[in-house]
């Protein structure tokens, strides 16, 4: 039964510059103005549920103010994750002033498979992953694509790990999937769960621990890291854990017991995953011990005040440091762990360690193509690694800036940023990354967002007031802003990266945090 349209807006109110929310017949519903033309769309963005109102809107692009996954204002199409899916759009007329909304969604295309051939596969069933395949589907593929992971789950949003499962807001079950099972299967991705033994790259063959090899036209490596285990005595002992999986995290979330605040844990690292999981253990009272080699947290990716601030923000929470420490041994009895001995001779009480550690890229199995030294992967600007195969995510090597040396980023929605341009690729295109870096990490009830990628700088300008958690923080190299750090100023974050794709000025982005537009460009 169709629906009526409804009255929700006068078109001479609507800014051309900033969408606006509107709810009709409980239809969340954003509308954004092009010249005498309005677009409606679902109003939360379609990977966490951002108000999207309250991100940008600029240079014909919707940022969404919590993640920055964008979308093109005049189709509501996807164009930077981590959502992976376009908006959903409802019917829209303007009559006269008079702007009418049908609070009915138009249905979205959906893409199966057709044909057997060509056959593309997907190794790896993560953020790089998932990302691949909706992609492949939104450009039309319609041959055979197959998804391997080792992971008995779907594909599902690995950030929560450390940010929400240790704090109990959410269950292991709870972690939202990055696919829904119907989608998968509407869109015919075939899932294989086994651990890949062999990757022959020139003769396009995927050998498995047990079963037959398969054979594809074209691969995605996508595998992501390892955790790296620490040569150190006693960590074969009962209650030491690495956080990468779900299992991970629910094997962390059994070890604190039935009253996480009588438990002492030890953190090796001042990692984000290492103090992520302290804010969260913090939350219902856990005993948190930090160790960490480093002087200062996160002092090499923020700068040595930004690093304070962290360490100040969890020692006001209880958390305890030992800094520039370095660990001799894990104690144990009856084969768990008990005590964190250190080369000083002090020694840390601890029922649960969490290594947090680092990782490595996830490529041991690959054959006939060179790796580095760490096992990452060269591709590309178009993520292409050799014939037949591309690769993304954390194990990709790749250029990030013309005439710079290529790199590895291990951020989550660089990985999809990735996985994107190597599908599209795949299926013909012959796109570039020039996206901007976006990662953000949690602590306490703040969102700490970091646009950009600087291993130097020159400058660090800071708007707002750091110590308080509210600013924003331009690190310049050459006059010119390499990386952003902000926390809670999320709509200057989604113009800012915005501007970043183009190159942004200190003059610039000065114009545009006085202005709160886009137009400093």
């Amino acid at each position: 039964m169709p629906t009526t349209a409804r009255r929700v807006a006068q078109l001479s109110q609507l800014r051309a510059d900033r969408a606006e929310r509107v709810e009709v017949d409980g239809e969340k519903i954003l509308l954004v103005r092009d010249g005498e033309t309005v677009h409606a769309y679902a109003a939360d963005c379609p990977h966490a549920g951002g108000p999207l109102e309250e991100g940008a809107l600029c240079n014909g692009r919707i940022i969404c103010p919590w993640h920055k996954a964008s979308f093109d204002a005049a189709t509501g199409d996807l164009l930077e994750p981590p959502a992976l899916f376009a908006l959903d759009r409802y019917p829209v007329t303007v009559d006269g002033d008079a702007v009418m909304v049908t609070p009915q969604k138009l249905a979205q295309p959906v893409t199966g498979a057709k044909s057997r051939e060509p056959h593309y596969v997907v190794i790896g069933a993560g953020a790089a992953g998932a990302a691949a395949c909706a992609t492949l589907r939104e450009c039309g593929f319609a041959g055979r694509v197959t998804l391997i992971g080792e992971e008995a789950h779907a594909p599902y949003d690995r950030t929560a790990l450390s940010k929400f499962v240790p704090s109990f807001e959410m269950t292991p079950a709870d972690v939202p999937p990055l696919l829904a099972p119907e989608w998968l299967e509407q869109n015919g991705i075939e899932r294989i769960v086994a651990k890949v033994a062999r990757l022959d790259v020139p003769a396009r063959t995927i050998h498995f621990e047990s079963g037959d090899p398969l054979t594809y036209d074209t691969a995605l490596l996508a595998t992501g890291g390892v955790p790296k285990l620490p040569d150190i005595p006693g960590c074969e002992l009962g209650g030491v854990h690495v956080l990468r999986s779900l299992d991970d995290a629910a094997a962390l979330i059994d070890a604190l017991g039935d009253d996480a605040s009588e438990t002492q844990v030890a953190i090796l690292g001042s990692s984000f995953i290492g103090l992520e999981t302290a804010s969260a253990l913090r939350k219902h009272g856990t005993q948190v011990t930090v160790i960490s080699p480093d002087k200062v947290p996160f002092a090499k990716q923020f700068g040595e005040r930004a690093g304070a601030m962290f360490r100040a923000l969890h020692e006001s929470n209880g958390v305890v440091f030992h800094l520039e420490a370095k660990v001799a041994s894990l104690e144990g009895e009856e084969g768990n762990v008990h005590q964190v001995m250190l080369e000083s001779g002090e020694h840390v009480a601890a029922d649960v360690v969490l290594l947090g550690t680092g990782v490595s890229p996830a490529t041991g199995f690959v054959e006939g193509l060179p790796l580095q030294k760490d096992g990452g992967v060269i591709v590309n600007a178009g993520m292409q690694a050799a014939p037949g195969l591309y690769a993304a995510g954390d194990i990709a090597v790749f250029p990030l800036h013309e005439n710079q040396e290529p790199l590895r980023v291990e951020h989550w929605r660089v990985a999809q940023q990735h996985a994107r341009i190597a599908a599209q690729n795949m299926c013909g295109a012959r796109n570039r990354y020039n996206g901007v870096p976006f990662f953000w990490t949690y602590h306490y009830g703040k969102r700490f967002e970091y646009l950009g990628h600087a291993n130097e700088w020159d400058e660090i300008v800071v708007d707002g007031e750091l110590e308080r958690q509210q600013f924003v923080a331009l690190y310049l190299k050459d006059g010119m802003v390499a990386a952003v750090l902000a926390c809670e100023r999320e709509a200057d974050t989604a113009r800012l990266i915005d501007a970043m794709a183009q190159g942004l000025s200190h003059a610039q982005a000065l114009a545009m945090l006085a202005d709160e537009t886009c137009a400093a460009r």
